[in-house]
């Protein structure tokens, strides 16, 4: 049976896959952790992505790979020298430091025309922001700036020696139009009308398209399982929420929301989108469609740092969630701990309301979880305020996807069932899916079916939980108290 491999080069750690090309069963996996980042400053060097893409690999069975792909967390820039050596700590997508560049640069063309040039309304994420904020305040830096690229362009450049990135990924960056499928050099003339930018970007495959191979020098770094991976096809690659896409097996109408880091909200579209309020970024996705897509900074990074604030274990905090009754006795978060961007709101801070002298522990953790998903639920409602359809499953996805209380709540407080796939690391599976469509030359949605990614509720062999809300749920009430707290600190 051919084998290929899954890379999911996330904000927090690498995971990677081993599965089956022909029907995706899995055979291995490993995982290796990133260093930890502190926005508003969030840096990582790329060889940590390296290193950690080794030591994950290390416990996998010494079994040839026929083809690998990877998917990696989007919008972060990576600046390269003219020999595509390193130059500095890459910028992630939750470092808000270029919040003013973003400003300034919206201000230059007005939210709507970015909006139809690139699908998206630049805000501090964005990597075109982030290569504003080298030239600005990095002068020696930006002389030395030869390539600019995103994390999982960057790990493809290694494996397979060749400069190149995918539709996906592309347009997150800023400079990319889904809707021409094309770079936008003018946008980036805005950053810098005197480069020639032509050179300093990948070039963007197709989905069916492979990179290369697996180079020896690669091979040769990548320690014990290096032989393994001599010579295997290394695919185009994407961004993670588009391979989560994948893994999940979305189809038309169907959206996910994704519980990580940062908490995402997208749905398989087949137009562009270009949404000028800037609420949802007009992605494309890894199968020649579109990805429309809302992202917002702070997802179970909020539960984790309330878990810690009162010395409560994960588990027991989601205990002590769930025992209690929904709204939280009055206790309301906007849980906008690093800032936001959905909002666009890059210099908040989180705000703790309703608190009264018999406030419980179980109160503010519900409160905590409860403020996160409102949030992410605002976003669905922006895609379909962008006309885009959402009719169809409603997909938890992520690690957050693995916790009892977001399960409860997401379903509670949207009011629909909610589907969670029983197989949590659909990263690393769709990069696995890439990686067997390019290998046997079949499209994303050949192999999708093939390995029955899209199988419903009592359709065969059960894949996925479905989370029924409860009834009795005020979820009207929930959302409204959430508002209102959130205007008030914006007012103020």
């Amino acid at each position: 049976m051919p084998l290929v491999l899954g890379v999911d080069s996330s904000t927090q750690s690498t995971k990677v896959e081993v599965r089956d090309a022909d029907d995706g069963r899995l055979v291995a996996s490993g995982r290796a952790p990133h260093p930890v980042t502190l926005p508003p400053r969030s840096e990582q060097d790329p060889a940590a992505w390296w290193s950690a893409l080794r030591e994950a690999c290390a416990p996998l069975p010494r079994t040839p790979i026929g083809a690998l792909s990877v998917a990696a967390q989007q919008m972060g820039l990576v600046a390269l020298d003219a020999s595509s050596q390193v130059i500095r700590p890459a910028k992630l997508w939750n470092d808000t430091e270029s919040a003013p560049q973003a400003r300034r640069l919206v201000e230059a063309l007005g939210p709507g025309a970015w909006a139809m040039a690139c699908g998206s309304v630049p805000v501090a994420s964005f990597t075109i922001t982030k290569l504003a904020w080298l030239a600005e305040r990095e002068p020696a830096s930006w002389a030395r700036l030869a390539r600019a690229c995103v994390p999982h362009d960057w790990l493809t450049w290694r494996l397979a020696g060749r400069h190149v990135t995918d539709r996906g990924d592309a347009s997150g960056t800023g400079w990319w139009s889904p809707a021409e499928n094309r770079y936008r050099e003018d946008l980036l003339a805005l950053v810098d009308a005197a480069r020639d930018w032509r050179g300093a970007l990948p070039e963007v495959l197709g989905p069916l398209d492979a990179a290369g191979h697996v180079t020896p020098l690669a091979a040769g770094e990548l320690g014990a399982m290096g032989a393994a991976l001599s010579g295997a096809v290394v695919a185009a690659g994407t961004g993670d929420n588009m391979a989560a896409a994948l893994g999940a097996g979305l189809e038309r109408g169907d959206v996910a929301i994704s519980l990580g880091t940062s908490g995402t909200v997208y749905a398989v579209s087949e137009h562009a989108v270009a949404d000028a309020t800037g609420a949802v970024g007009g992605f494309a996705d890894a199968t020649g469609r579109y990805l429309p897509l809302v992202c917002t900074l702070n997802a179970t990074k909020v539960t984790d740092a309330f878990a810690r604030l009162l010395s409560m274990g994960r588990g027991a905090f989601e205990a002590a969630a769930l025992d209690t009754p929904a709204g939280s006795g009055g206790v309301v978060l906007v849980p906008y701990l690093d800032g936001e961007r959905t909002p666009n709101r890059p210099d908040a801070t989180g705000v703790l309301a309703g608190l009264r002298s018999d406030t419980s522990a179980g109160q503010i953790a519900r409160a905590t979880f409860e403020g996160v998903v409102c949030g992410l639920l605002e976003a669905l409602e922006a895609l379909g305020a962008a006309g885009v359809d959402t009719s169809g499953r409603l997909v938890l996805v992520g690690g957050g996807a693995r916790s009892r209380a977001y399960r409860r709540i997401v379903a509670d407080l949207a009011g629909r069932a909610v589907t969670v796939p029983l197989d949590g690391e659909l990263v690393a599976k769709g990069a696995c899916l890439q990686a067997a469509a390019v290998l046997h030359g079949r499209t994303p949605d050949d192999v999708a079916r093939a390995w029955c990614l899209a199988r419903r509720e009592g359709e065969g062999e059960r894949e996925s939980d479905l989370i029924e809300p409860d009834p009795r749920v005020d979820a009207a009430s929930v959302r409204a108290a959430h508002r209102r707290a959130r205007d008030a600190m914006v007012a103020g």
